[in-house]
């Protein structure tokens, strides 16, 4: 093999994208190298490009919805093999020692590193990565299929086989976009009686193609009052990044049921208290998950042909498929393909 490789890195916070040559990395002894097949782009991965995030340092090579084959591994490590084909998602490993990793939190780990943030991540050609960071991904899927599903598919299912929802209970998924067209697959293979809600009727026989059983177009309904005169929901699972639109749907729960925000607007929520005292409801949110949580959404996805629909760039038009993905013209997940 080449003794470089292509890579897209940061130079420095706020600039723009550069493809370079780069040396091919080495793993240490509790990690893998991977060729990568393919990497999502994120709007997580605006906080490595802007330097949001308060350790990062640079240079630094965004994505975080990493797939790939293993084509070196550590010394230390025994439980994945060169030829393996993995993931990695936000979660890019776990210190095993504070108070969260004891109880087996990993999640909540005080030391967490984030894949494309504290390391390089999959806009490139090869990344490195630790053992613990690492799932299995099913051979079924194809690479462009499966990579949003390590940051999309993860948060959306994660939060909903975690909520209270059962079986036939009322689910209503706002926003049909990124994260919301996941959200209702994974709802309707739940066996959930799923409501889809967005803006306008544009989206409405895709909605009920992933799976909807009701579309609530929320420029001319209430979405509170739709979904009462459905009998309450028992989840809102909110992946449109708005405000007022989390906000529009709180009174739409049924008794015992919680608005469940992925999507992080910039602005407060506001919310009313009484209508979360009058049914015991609540507001809360979710982050994604671990990699054994991504394995499970994998396998979950290829058991039930859960896919994204996607838009690939190569790895030169990095920039291109950013800007497309922060502007909402790609419809739904954009795709690098080295």
């Amino acid at each position: 093999m080449s003794e470089t490789m292509r890579a897209v890195e940061v130079p420095e916070a706020g600039a723009d994208f550069e493809v370079v040559e780069r040396e091919v990395p080495t793993p240490g002894p509790e990690a893998v190298r991977i060729a990568v097949e393919a990497c999502g782009v994120c709007h997580s991965d605006e906080m490595t490009k802007e330097g949001v995030y308060p350790r990062i340092e640079f240079p630094r090579t965004p994505g975080h919805e990493v797939v790939g084959r293993i084509d070196a591994v550590g010394a230390d490590v025994t439980e994945w093999a060169e030829g393996d084909r993995v993931g990695v998602g936000w979660h890019g490993g776990h210190c095993f020692t504070c108070e969260a990793c004891r109880r087996g939190d990993f999640i909540n780990c005080e030391h967490a590193d984030v894949t494309g943030i504290d390391f390089d991540g999959g806009y490139a050609e090869y990344t490195v990565a630790p053992r613990e960071a690492l799932a299995a991904v099913p051979e079924e899927l194809d690479a462009t299929e499966a990579a949003p599903l390590l940051c999309a598919g993860i948060t959306t299912f994660n939060a909903l086989r975690n909520s209270d929802a059962r079986p036939g209970n009322l689910v209503a998924v706002q926003g049909v976009g990124g994260l919301g067209h996941l959200g209702i697959q994974y709802a309707h293979e739940a066996g959930f009686e799923v409501v889809a809600l967005s803006r306008g009727t544009e989206k409405e026989a895709y909605a009920r193609e992933l799976g909807a059983d009701h579309y609530v177009d929320t420029e001319r309904e209430d979405p509170a009052e739709a979904l009462q005169a459905l009998g309450g929901a028992k989840v809102v699972l909110a992946t449109a990044p708005s405000s007022e639109a989390i906000s529009s749907v709180v009174g739409g729960l049924g008794v015992d049921g919680e608005v469940l925000a992925v999507g992080i607007p910039a602005d407060p929520v506001d919310v009313h208290v009484g209508q979360l005292v009058g049914t015991r409801g609540s507001v809360s949110g979710w982050a994604s998950g671990t990699a054994r949580d991504s394995q499970d959404t994998l396998e979950f996805s290829a058991l039930r042909d859960v896919t994204p629909e996607v838009e690939t760039f190569d790895l030169a038009d990095a920039g291109e498929a950013y800007e497309r993905m922060l502007n909402a013209d790609v419809r739904f997940r954009a795709v690098l393909t080295p």
